[in-house]
């Protein structure tokens, strides 16, 4: 099963015609209703306005043989201690490995950030052909290894 972060997912297109392919069921999780495909691989939990409600569902919900979707480093890791596999959109695998540098990078950005108040900074880049087909290739890929 795979479940998605699906608030500012970029690639729900992508994820629902990997999963067809795959014959692999969907679960949405959003703070409130979001336009999705009506079949029965396809399901939607609304978790409400509580801050980070979505996210304490996803974390509920993961566990082994599941793939997460999300940009979010506190969840992915919160997944990946639940024995999931994570995935940002972007296709890049979250790991046991990778994410506590990952975290460490994401808290000391927050924190220049915090010091530069008024400055204007620069966001992520913007996503891109090859970001969406790097993200196709990925998520096929962890749907072999999810099914071996």
């Amino acid at each position: 099963m795979i479940l998605v972060d699906a608030d500012a997912c970029p690639v729900k297109e992508e994820i629902y015609t990997v999963a067809f392919r795959h014959k692999t069921p969907v679960r949405l999780f959003a703070g409130q209703y979001l336009r999705h495909p009506d079949h029965p691989l396809i399901s939607m939990t609304m978790a409400g306005d509580a801050f980070d409600a979505a996210d304490d569902l996803i974390a509920e919900a993961a566990g082994p043989g599941m793939l997460v979707i999300t940009a979010d480093l506190p969840l992915a890791d919160r997944a990946i201690k639940a024995g999931a596999q994570v995935m940002t959109h972007r296709g890049e695998a979250l790991t046991a490995a990778n994410i506590g540098g990952k975290l460490a990078t994401r808290d000391l950005l927050a924190d220049l950030r915090g010091g530069l108040e008024g400055q204007t900074l620069g966001g992520p880049r913007p996503y891109s052909k090859s970001d969406r087909s790097a993200f196709l290739q990925a998520l096929d890929r962890a749907l072999r290894t999810l099914g071996a």
